[in-house]
């Protein structure tokens, strides 16, 4: 079954009404100053070829630093999956109330993607393969999948969704990542196959039983905000399918035992 499924024409709107009315909650991404960002937002309003959002309150604010005309990302779940698109700033608007942060008019899609809820559950990566991770900082200093910035870490992936994943370092590599840390990654999925590598945010740290290492939870940024970004995602999509299958197959080999005479 296909992982993603795209909604275009009268679709794009009545999701964004649906959502407007049960106050669904979303995520915009952006990029200011090269470096992707993101906000929690919340539909306020919708037009004819436009909607507006308001910016959630959130424990450390900031300025939203971009422009009309720039594009932008929305994904948000709901329902049978995660739905993304790309869209573009067309207006700025006061606040309804004076405790407001000012409303961001957006134009409506012409196409929404969605990414089934299947893909964004974490797969652990199968016990036959190693796969490893190269992370550096400032996610945008590379673009070629083929080349690396002169400083980055080296690491083991442990598991992957569409939503990020998980990646083990050794302590001893320095500089140590900070929690909230914007970085790009990038690693190979199988041995024959082109590397993945995308941009992320560090959400969790937590150190391994042996002290040896640190695992560091990481969720993917601006996927959803350009047709590249959209296009590793469903690589993404297909990375779990895969592990997933590996691993059920192996769990089945195990089960089935040889009976000695």
């Amino acid at each position: 079954m296909n992982e993603v499924i795209m909604l275009y024409g009268a679709e794009p709107r009545k999701i964004l009404l649906d959502v407007l009315e049960k106050r669904v909650p979303a995520i915009m991404s952006y990029l200011s100053k090269g470096k992707w960002h993101t906000a929690g937002v919340l539909l306020a309003n919708l037009g004819a070829d436009w909607f507006d959002i308001e910016i959630l309150p959130s424990k450390k604010p900031r300025p939203i630093n971009i422009q009309v005309d720039q594009p932008v990302g929305v994904s948000l779940k709901y329902d049978y999956g995660k739905f993304i698109f790309e869209t573009k700033v067309v207006a700025f608007g006061p606040a309804p109330d004076s405790e407001g942060r000012g409303r961001i008019g957006l134009a409506i899609p012409e196409r929404i993607e969605v990414v089934q809820r299947r893909s964004y559950f974490r797969v652990e990566v199968p016990k036959s393969l190693r796969v490893n991770v190269a992370m550096w900082r400032h996610g945008r200093e590379a673009r070629d999948p083929r080349a690396l910035p002169n400083h980055y870490w080296q690491g083991k992936l442990i598991d992957i969704s569409a939503g990020g994943a998980q990646v083990a370092l050794d302590v001893a590599q320095k500089p140590v990542p900070k929690k909230g840390q914007f970085v790009g990654l990038r690693f190979t999925p199988m041995p024959y196959e082109m590397p993945v590598m995308f941009d992320a945010q560090i959400r969790d740290i937590l150190p391994t039983a042996d002290k040896r290492n640190i695992c560091l939870g990481l969720q993917a940024v601006g996927l959803e905000a350009t047709p590249e970004g959209r296009g590793v995602l469903k690589r993404l999509c297909d990375v779990v399918g895969r592990y997933y299958q590996i691993n059920q197959s192996s769990v089945q080999q195990q089960d089935i035992q040889p009976i000695n005479s």
